[in-house]
């Protein structure tokens, strides 16, 4: 057929990174010039401008533009009028490259130097005895029309193979335009299908364009090579020196025998990070199965200091301020075991100096405990609270088991006893409690300080036995969930949405020490009115708490420029007396905040107005911390 060019190249797979897709002369995307070089040029130097004519098509301008020696290197690197033509010369190669690559295969570029083609006689020696005045580079383009796709089909490299995990070819239909872009991109997503039924070392070897020029049409077969089905053999942990060989084991083992998946590769690699004792974690595999057939794969990791402290402060209106440090050990006995002492001190202004609380509490988190997948928190706190609503003195002890299900899903048992005593207004009250609390975590957004996209939610659901005189049987459950959409797709403005519940069962109020209750108001609940101020009430005013709570916000995040962004919210919340309702006095917030940006999270300025004022309340509410509200 007149005008018909069949153009075939071949290239190699590189095992250690199979997503790197080969490429051929007739739809490689175009390249950038390499790093400027000293030019070898004789002469004085020549200096010039360049401009570049719009085509009509941004997307080939762009291409011509990034493809330029003599753009890119015009400033960095002076060169003389000899030099002048040789760039202008190597451009044209690039400007044909940048052409195909948008799918102008009969289009053409002219360039002139002063009005003169680079290939024009004695233009070096015109060139260099002009005046001072910059010469003047004009790159115009005249891609005439954009070839399409006419098929892409894909054939095995070595005939009788079967290909058929492979599916049809996407991404690329018969009428696209013919860009080297969509044809990798179709050629990679072959290769992730057959890397996601198990074969790690599958290839395209070669594939075959033909363009007609008649037609203004280009055929593509892509030659497949799926490689063999593999499972992974047990991986190799190397550049640890101080964690348990056989915790490392335990961790990455759970690769050990399962088909090859480059996702699941990737979540023990997270999984193996998220122990706490390595700063950087890398997985590699091999470059040929192992003699059992099996994958093998090795986890390069880098430990990180040990030892940590921090400080955490925070403030708001009504309750004053909290001062927390801690000071933390991640590998304490050589098996990434978490050791965390921490220590709070809290003020409520509701009750003056007199007010002041504290906690002091340790936390020991253990990977793999006996053996399992799971995690084992041990903890012990004393704490003193000095609220309106109630004084209490306690100590708790807990234990209890993690299980990650996924990435995303954590669940988790134990064990939980609490010894202390709380004064109210009305009654004091010595309590023995223990329970079985049960959770489940869920939490996909991008993320934990200043979510912009995704879904978090949990769930807490706790039978407590009291073991004082009442031998009072309850069950405690309380839940949350919170979503952020992304409005404009850069985190510049951002909408999140918060729902909660609460609700107690099987003993009336008075049975149930007052700090199980449910009460709303202050940051994290109802913003603007006081802490603990929404619900129930006792006859002289101070709260009482309830066995039912519902809770909402909506809060618009707008960064304004660079770091600085605002917020306005809206919160909403009540207690109900009994443990289905919720619905007692609804009681509403709204506000406006300051949010800076920080390596480690924003930091949070909020002030909020209550839309129904609490007699005795402070009529706002100031709130400042790390990271967003919710």
């Amino acid at each position: 057929m007149i005008g018909l060019a069949s153009l075939q190249a071949q290239s190699q797979s590189v095992a250690q990174n199979p997503a790197q897709p080969p490429a051929d002369s007739a739809s490689e995307a175009p390249r950038p010039p390499a790093a400027p070089q000293p030019d070898d040029a004789e002469g004085p130097v020549r200096s010039y401008e360049i401009t570049f004519t719009p085509s009509g098509n941004a997307d080939l301008d762009t291409a011509l533009e990034g493809v330029s020696v003599m753009r890119r290197l015009r400033e960095s690197v002076p060169t003389s009028a000899e030099g002048l033509v040789a760039r202008a010369l190597q451009d044209l190669g690039n400007f044909r490259t940048a052409l195909r690559s948008e799918g102008y295969y009969g289009g053409t570029t002219r360039v002139t130097l002063a009005g003169q083609p680079p290939d024009a006689a004695d233009l070096a020696p015109r060139l260099a005895a002009m005046g001072p005045e910059p010469v003047q580079v004009v790159v115009t383009a005249e891609p005439g029309p954009q070839y399409r796709i006419s098929t892409a089909t894909l054939r095995p490299a070595v005939p009788g193979t079967d290909i058929g995990e492979a599916g049809e070819v996407a991404g690329l239909s018969p009428g696209d335009p013919a860009r080297a872009e969509a044809v990798n991109n179709a050629q990679e997503t072959v290769l992730t299908r057959f890397r996601d039924a198990g074969h790690p070392f599958a290839s395209v070897p070669r594939r075959e364009i033909t363009v007609d020029h008649d037609t203004k049409t280009m055929e593509v077969v892509y030659l497949v090579e799926p490689g063999p089905y593999a499972r992974f053999a047990q991986p190799a942990v190397e550049g640890s020196e101080n964690v348990d060989p056989e915790l490392l084991r335990l961790a990455s083992g759970v690769l050990a025998g399962e088909p090859y998946d480059p996702d699941e590769l990737d979540r023990v690699r997270r999984d193996i990070l998220a122990l706490g004792v390595f700063g950087t974690v890398r997985a590699r595999i091999g470059e040929r199965l192992d003699p059992d057939g099996r994958l093998p794969v090795t986890f390069l990791v880098a430990e990180r200091p040990f030892r940590a402290i921090g400080v955490t402060a925070g403030y708001e209106t009504r309750f004053g301020p909290t001062l927390r440090a801690y000071w933390e050990h991640r590998n304490i006995f050589g098996a990434a075991e978490r050791l965390r002492i921490e220590g709070e001190i809290s003020r409520t202004t509701q009750r003056g100096i007199s007010g002041t609380g504290y906690r002091l509490s340790t936390n020991l988190r253990q990977p793999w405990f006996a053996g399992l997948n799971a995690t084992a928190v041990t903890e012990l706190a004393v704490v003193r609270e000095r609220l309106l609503a109630y004084d209490r003195d306690a100590i708790l002890g807990s234990f209890s088991l993690e299980r990650k299900i996924n990435p995303r899903l954590t669940l988790s048992a134990g064990i939980a006893a609490e010894f202390g005593e709380t004064s109210e207004v009305d009654q004091d009250l010595t309590y023995s409690l223990l329970s079985l609390p049960l959770g489940a975590r869920y939490d996909n957004t991008d993320s934990v300080l200043d979510p912009s996209r995704g879904y978090r939610a949990s769930l807490v659901a706790a039978p407590t036995l009291s073991l004082a005189d009442s031998d009072a049987v309850f069950v405690r459950v309380r839940g949350v969930a919170s979503t952020y959409f992304d409005l404009t797709g850069n985190k510049g403005s951002v909408l999140a949405l918060r729902a909660g519940f609460g609700t107690l069962a099987g003993a009336q109020a008075n049975e149930i020490p007052p700090h199980l209750r449910f009460y709303a108001g202050g940051g994290g609940s109802v913003r603007g009115y006081d802490f603990q101020s929404i619900g129930p009430r006792r006859r002289d005013g101070t709260p009482r708490g309830g066995l039912s709570l519902l809770e909402g916000s909506i809060e618009l995040r707008q960064r304004i420029s660079g770091p600085y962004g605002i917020a306005v919210f809206a919160d909403a919340g009540s207690v109900g007396v009994d443990p289905l309702s919720g619905f007692g006095d609804i009681r509403v917030g709204v506000g406006v905040g300051f949010r800076y940006a920080t390596a480690i999270g924003p930091i949070r300025a909020d002030v909020a107005f209550p839309l129904s004022k609490i007699p005795g309340d402070a009529g706002y509410g100031l709130y400042v911390g790390i990271g967003q509200a919710f």
